[in-house]
């Protein structure tokens, strides 16, 4: 009798342990830089309160839909994006030709993120042995420009916060992935409390609190009212990290006992929680010391640095802020690093310990080109003077692939010749809480796209107009 052939079985997907794991986790990867370096400053330029309001209202009618329809994708399918599209377009579709394009996006935001996560590292170390101790803004630039001029150092820095989120990843999706997020993100929010009852309690802070959190409808219409809905429209935008397939594997790892809606708005709150506290660090830390807050860089890296260093205590509130923020950007590369290795497992069949193994050397050599384009490829300015190679790489995910992949969902979720508004409504609304609202059909199928559209031009249309 002939034996029968033995047919290898596959392995059991992995889940999330816990509702507070998806919670933490997903929150991590969309709580990230752009709440401390952004967020605060435009909120001050455009009206304080004022423009939170607007803000919260375009995070409600922009960034909600596209989170859940998200979910429900990866949920629906329980694969990854580029597998989850192919499981639930209609036959003969192309709708899962987005996949790989968005995987790339994973790739292409670590590029230049984990670069900015070395620095974090870096300053963090320099802080708790009392290197950044005694510098003013002067010295405090010049110190962040000696960085980015040695490529070794920022090298260094961003292989070890690559190597650090991979082996991560490397310990499994419960026993690794999500305790290690839970922790990050306790702290997380321990040490962003902390701190903002610190700054708060800054003589000078009543100043910095009062431009920060008063309404000021003159400095809003002087901006113009258009720029300003359109800034909060943007920020609503880009802060929740949609697009790129994030959330869709997140909502594959996890059970249909809870709405997805609901879960969304709780994703949502924590990261505006995150990014309104920030500003309570920053504006009366800076008013008190009588220094104008920047944007960008030049704010977590020259402006905070030479505040604390003046600072009562300044060695232990710098030492907290950067651990701060370096658990906020090593939350969001855990998750998107674990979005790759999950599409090498599904779509290829590796083992994990496979994905890490060649994902973690390809990852640094990748995110090379970013650390050089400050040093070795400075004279490279791909988007007009004074721009490098991050400007150029951050362009492509915030203004092209971010934008782009999240008209792709609402369009696939909303018509016929995707996935259908049915379909997505039936799994949005499994489990118990918050149903998304049926009301809103007619919003979701034809306003929404248009105002991602409009968000998607004007991105195009800022930069290129000033070459």
């Amino acid at each position: 009798m002939p034996l029968r052939p033995i047919i290898p079985r596959m392995a059991e997907r992995e889940t999330l342990a816990s509702r507070l794991g998806f919670i933490l986790l997903s929150a991590g990867c969309a709580i990230g830089l752009g709440n401390v370096w952004r967020f605060p400053y435009i909120t001050g330029q455009y009206g304080g309160a004022a423009f939170v309001l607007i803000y919260l209202v375009f995070l409600v009618i922009i960034g909600l839909p596209v989170m859940v329809m998200e979910f429900s994708l990866g949920r629906a399918s329980g694969k990854n994006i580029s597998l989850a599209l192919r499981k639930l377009e209609p036959e003969g579709t192309k709708w899962h030709l987005y996949g790989p394009v968005a995987i790339a996006g994973n790739y292409l935001l670590m590029m230049f993120y984990t670069t900015i996560t070395g620095w974090l590292l870096y300053y963090f170390a320099s802080s708790l042995t009392g290197t950044l101790q005694g510098l003013d803004s002067a010295s405090s630039a010049v110190f962040f420009s000696d960085l980015q001029a040695k490529p070794g150092i920022q090298i260094a820095w961003m292989a070890a916060a690559i190597a650090a989120g991979f082996l991560i990843c490397l310990g499994g999706l419960r026993n690794s992935v999500e305790k290690a997020s839970k922790f990050m993100m306790i702290c997380l929010l321990a040490i962003l409390i902390i701190l903002a009852v610190n700054s708060c309690l800054l003589s000078g802070a009543k100043e910095g609190l009062a431009f920060y959190l008063v309404p000021d409808i003159g400095k809003a219409m002087e901006a113009g009212l258009s720029e300003v809905i359109f800034a909060a429209m943007s920020q609503a935008f880009f802060t929740l990290s949609i697009g790129m397939g994030g959330m869709t594997i997140f909502g594959s790892y996890i059970g249909k006992e809870q709405s997805l809606t609901g879960e969304s708005i709780r994703i949502i709150a924590l990261d505006t929680f995150v990014a309104i506290t920030a500003g309570l660090i920053i504006f009366p830390a800076c008013f008190s010391y009588g220094i104008t807050p920047g944007s960008g860089p030049g704010l977590l890296f020259v402006t905070l640095p030479s505040i604390f260093s003046n600072m009562e205590g300044g060695r232990i509130w710098g030492s907290l802020f950067f651990l701060f923020m370096t658990f906020a950007a090593m939350t969001t590369l855990i998750a998107v690093f674990e979005n790759i290795i999950a599409y090498w497992m599904d779509n290829h069949g590796w083992s994990r310990k496979k994905a890490v193994a060649v994902n973690l050397p390809l990852m640094i050599l990748l995110s090379i080109p970013c650390v050089l384009g400050y040093n070795v490829l400075s004279s490279f300015q791909p988007l007009g003077e004074g721009t490098a190679v991050l400007d150029l790489e951050d362009f492509l995910i915030s203004s092209t692939i971010m934008p782009l992949g999240s008209l792709l969902f609402v369009i696939f979720c909303a018509h016929k010749s995707g996935w259908g508004w049915n379909s997505f409504i039936g799994e949005a609304d499994t489990g118990k809480g918050m149903k998304f609202p049926s009301w809103l059909r007619v919003y979701v199928k034809w306003v929404l796209p248009v105002i991602i559209g409009a968000i998607f031009i004007k991105g195009y249309w800022d930069i290129f107009s000033k070459l």
